[in-house]
């Protein structure tokens, strides 16, 4: 897999998938906690499946 996230969506992502953890701590929610997992899948790795879907790419290139 390339890396296809640069530093601000990851950053921005990373925010996303704390909030999303808190909430499906607060309302008990499965769907919550695997979307806030899957987030932070994707921070980790670097990687969007939907970025690779439609060619997007916001990685700076010496970082690939």
């Amino acid at each position: 897999m390339k890396k296809n996230i640069g530093l601000k969506d990851r950053i921005l992502r990373l925010g996303i998938a704390v909030i999303l953890l808190i909430l499906s701590w607060t309302y008990e929610s499965w769907i919550l906690l695997l979307i806030s997992l899957f987030t932070f899948i994707e921070v980790v790795f670097s990687w969007c499946a939907f970025y690779q879907l439609i060619g997007k790419n916001t990685c700076d290139i010496d970082k690939r």
